[in-house]
């Protein structure tokens, strides 16, 4: 029996089997995911946009990444929640917490740091803000963190890079869901007398 393990497979081997699966993933979508998508792979990997150089073909340039992220530091939390026009507590709660984590530099966050942003966003009250936490976190904007915090999922911190466009925002979170295998009963044959 062969070896599975990947650490033994020829590099050229992984590359042309990450290579497949990337165009079949890229396949899928349409122009503007397939920018969507090598952005954020970029970014998560620290790898510099491809650069069309005039002398010749592109390069990619590997750095370790200084930020993760672009930040406009520069928006509040009121104007960024104007940009995005959460339509409920937990669109709310979710553009909140990647506020937080890609504007104030906190990936971990409790149920008070969600209503006291809230609050200095000047948006109203949520009615349960434990619920709309529990409800973002049910739904797979948010995920558990340490010492139970919250944090922003990957699904969760697509959903909302796409916000106010829905359409796009339940696509990016549909297609960062893990696909589950099916629960199939097995056949069962009936005892015969």
């Amino acid at each position: 029996m062969e070896n599975q393990n990947p650490t033994s497979q020829d590099p050229l081997d992984l590359l042309s089997e990450a290579l497949t699966q990337a165009v079949a993933a890229f396949r899928k979508l349409d122009d503007e995911g397939r920018v969507k998508l090598l952005k954020a792979l970029s970014t998560l990997f620290g790898i510099s946009s491809p650069h069309e150089t005039a002398s010749g073909p592109r390069t990619v340039a590997f750095s370790e990444p200084t930020e993760r992220f672009s930040k406009e530091h520069s928006l509040s939390p009121k104007e960024f929640l104007l940009k995005k026009q959460p339509q409920s507590d937990v669109e709310r709660v979710s553009c909140l917490g990647y506020y937080l984590a890609h504007y104030r530099d906190q990936p971990h966050f409790k149920t008070a740091d969600i209503s006291a942003l809230n609050t200095e966003a000047a948006q109203r009250r949520f009615s349960n803000t434990a619920d709309a936490v529990s409800n973002a976190t049910q739904y797979g904007y948010l995920a558990p963190a340490i010492k139970g915090a919250k944090q922003l999922s990957a699904g969760g911190e697509l959903y909302v890079e796409a916000l106010p466009d829905r359409e796009a925002a339940n696509a990016a979170l549909a297609q960062s869901r893990p696909k589950r295998a099916s629960r199939k009963t097995p056949f069962r044959k009936k005892a015969s007398d």
